[in-house]
């Protein structure tokens, strides 16, 4: 753990395995009252009835959240056919039944379906704002409020199991994606709907749930650079660092995309992003 400029408070990454029945700002609130500071964020939300990994950031490691967007998220979840709500998981009230006759073949052909890129709306019942306002804010008001569609990528959508009506599975996915609404259109393909009964996430990118701890007792935060580990790293020389330790522009290293710099010593100085023949910051963590 490492401590910010002024002495604030601590700087870095904890890994939080949230239980079912909180949301994640919850869980956001028993990290900072563990940790005695305000400046906590996290990378994807996990619904109330979900458990599993929420990555967190701590101090200047909130500013690298942002990084993390687009790892891929692993997940086990559990779908009931034959019954669909109104939030498309377990929380919601049953909107619709009906009889399931439906083969596995049937079922694996349907989630196959799903796999690749494509536009997914988020749900009504969701954190998701249109116009300031919350989908779920309007949603339990009667209202109707539609989110833009977003590209989304299943990279892994398999069932592992099937007792009765409850199917399990994994599934891969990009960040944005909502696990639920896929099981939804599992359902719709299927002609008797579906709901989530059960999710857990197990994984960001490489961040594993195994690693995970209690919200309320978060442990010491780890280096705040593994926020941006799966970027291409730069390494500077010290007249360089000291000049993008001050948001200076750089001469461009010819990497595509966001990628780390390093000083010398191997100090995370901030991220940067080539621009034409320039390199410009994208966030500034200059060494402690």
């Amino acid at each position: 753990m490492s401590e910010d400029r002024r002495g604030a408070g601590p700087d870095g990454l904890v890994l939080i395995d949230k239980p079912s029945g909180i949301t994640s700002h919850d869980a956001v609130a028993l990290v900072r009252r563990a940790l005695g500071t305000r400046k906590v964020g996290h990378a994807g939300t996990l619904d109330p009835m979900a458990t599993g990994l929420l990555v967190m950031g701590v101090g200047r490691a909130t500013r690298l959240l942002r990084f993390l967007g687009d790892l891929t998220k692993l997940y086990e979840g559990t779908m009931r056919l034959g019954v669909e709500t109104e939030t498309l998981d377990a929380d919601g009230d049953v909107t619709h039944t009906a009889p399931v006759d439906v083969i596995d073949d049937a079922i694996d052909a349907a989630m196959a379906a799903k796999l690749g890129a494509s536009a997914q709306r988020p749900p009504a019942f969701s954190a998701v704002k249109v116009g300031g306002r919350t989908l779920h804010e309007a949603a339990r008001k009667g209202e109707v409020l539609e989110a833009p569609a977003r590209i989304v990528r299943v990279d892994r959508f398999e069932r592992t199991g099937r007792d009765g009506d409850d199917v399990t599975f994994v599934a891969a996915v990009s960040g944005g994606t909502y696990v639920r609404v896929l099981a939804a259109d599992v359902g719709a393909a299927l002609g008797c709907g579906a709901h989530l009964t059960a999710l857990r996430r197990t994984a960001i990118g490489p961040f594993e749930v195994a690693d995970g701890r209690p919200p309320d007792d978060p442990g010491e935060p780890l280096p705040l650079d593994r926020a941006v580990a799966h970027l291409p790293r730069c390494e500077l020389i010290a007249e360089e660092a000291i000049a993008a330790s001050h948001g200076r522009i750089l001469g461009p290293a010819a990497i595509e995309g966001p990628y780390g710099v390093y000083d010398p010593d191997g100090r995370l100085v901030g991220v940067y992003r080539d621009d034409g023949g320039k390199a410009r910051p994208l966030v500034i963590i200059a060494p402690a």
